[in-house]
């Protein structure tokens, strides 16, 4: 079953592929002339670009899902098919129009085309899953050496059923449990038998051992895969790399150390703060300084040192919500604060206060999306009663951040806030990807719409 299924469906992919591109390009014409971003064009037209796309996705070899590749994976994958599509469309496609016009018809194309697309794509992730979980496609594994971390494997490929791993038990040469098939030695007399597809070696295994193993594998044309010790399983993917022939295994690694991703985040960043900048806060800075400046005397802004990317300090603006004192570092806005002025009640809570931020965004000091900072007193406070609180500077403070749009938004009233918002961090900063950050920024904007519980 699982060679059938891998014979044929590369060819099954492809197929609906591109009768989905079909499709998805007929809408997208709909629209697009509805919208009047398109002049009236021969659906004809569109045929060459649905084999344009299965082209670039073929190879890409888009057709290879990965067993226990995720869902942020498969679009991953397709965003950069996607690019590909969008660069040569917009280079050879003759019914576009010439001039900057031109950018508007591509980026029409590629949001309704990408967004139908990536639903088909997410859409087949799912049959296949469905598929394997109901016990069909699926491949025949062992452990070879149980250690303290293979029966967490054993105990994952049970759970998830949608990986299509069928665990057929150990070779080990001191476990003795029902799961066990025999000693190392007998592995080679039995695994011919066993139509594996997958061995697993525990690292707990002598060198010269896992290099006859790996032998053996070849022979038989089964895949190895290493299971890592207590120590490497982490709460990240690891990462290598090589020095001549030599390989280290990355463990801290993050997303964003990839220059790749870095660059995707940051050009995302400044288009973004650009467009804010230029259509909001042209005309918004001068309205609230006006008004900051009728209810009471001081600055417009208020500039806090804050710590950013690690832990260096830079100046975070905000509009001035309070009246000036002594305490703005030291002590925390409360609920009811005698110290905030009418119009700062108002900005904080439509968090307006932050919008000057996004100038701090040009100038390269934040994010859009990313751990908040801190004031200095609050860093060095939390630093020594938090384990890992500085990993949080490993990337650059955001206006907005996945603690905020989890409910932990506001005062820190008490510890648990704070080692929450602190693990919420962690995980974003070892999980980035560029949907993430969407998703964030739209459950922001839910968040400032329909609860200000935590706003004041």
């Amino acid at each position: 079953m699982k060679r059938r299924f891998d014979t044929y469906f590369p060819w099954v992919f492809t197929a609906s592929d591109f009768f989905a591109s079909l499709l998805s390009l007929a809408v997208a014409n709909f629209f697009m002339q509805r919208l009047h971003v398109l002049g009236s064009t021969d659906f004809s037209a569109y045929l060459p670009l649905a084999l344009l796309w299965v082209l670039i996705s073929m190879l890409r070899k888009d057709y290879k899902i990965g067993r226990t590749n995720e869902y942020d994976d498969t679009l991953s994958s397709f965003s950069v098919t996607l690019l590909w599509f969008l660069g040569v469309v917009a280079i050879l496609w003759t019914p576009l129009q010439a001039g900057n016009y031109r950018w508007i018809q591509i980026l029409a194309l590629g949001g309704i085309f990408g967004l139908l697309m990536a639903i088909f794509r997410v859409g087949v992730q799912l049959i296949i899953r469905k598929y394997r979980a109901l016990g069909n496609n699926f491949q025949n594994a062992i452990i070879v050496g149980k250690g303290t971390t293979s029966p967490k494997l054993v105990d994952v490929l049970r759970i998830r059923k949608d990986f299509g791993i069928n665990f057929l038990g150990y070779f080990d040469d001191q476990s003795d449990c029902e799961q066990t098939r025999g000693g190392i030695g007998d592995l080679f007399e039995k695994a011919p038998k066993m139509n594996l597809s997958l061995i697993y070696i525990h690292e707990k295994l002598d060198a010269s051992l896992v290099r006859r193993v790996i032998d053996f594998a070849d022979e038989h044309y089964i895949k190895v895969k290493m299971i890592p010790g207590k120590s490497l399983q982490l709460e990240k993917s690891l990462s290598f790399s090589r020095y001549g022939d030599f390989f280290v295994i990355n463990v801290n690694e993050t997303p964003l150390d990839h220059p790749l991703n870095n660059f995707a985040k940051r050009a995302f960043d400044l288009a973004f703060a650009s467009l804010v900048t230029v259509f909001i806060l042209s005309w918004f800075i001068p309205l609230v300084g006006i008004l900051i400046k009728l209810e009471s005397r001081g600055p417009i802004f208020f500039i806090q040192d804050r710590n950013g990317l690690n832990n260096k300090v830079f100046s975070c603006l905000k509009f001035r919500s309070m009246t000036p004192n002594d305490y703005a570092d030291s002590h925390q806005a409360t609920k009811e604060d005698p110290r905030v002025t009418r119009i700062g009640s108002f900005l904080r809570r439509n968090s307006l206060d932050e919008m000057p931020q996004f100038l701090n965004v040009l100038m390269g000091n934040m994010s859009i999306v990313g751990p908040r900072p801190h004031t200095l007193p609050m860093n060095d406070t939390f630093r020594t009663q938090i384990q890992r609180y500085n990993s949080r500077h490993k990337i650059k403070p955001g206006i907005t951040g996945l603690a905020q749009v989890k409910g932990y938004r506001g005062e820190i009233e008490n510890f648990f806030q704070i080692r929450s918002r602190v693990r919420l961090d962690y995980f974003y900063i070892n999980n980035w990807s560029f949907f993430l950050d969407l998703e964030i920024m739209v459950k922001t904007v839910y968040e400032l719409l329909f609860n200000r519980e935590n706003a004041y």
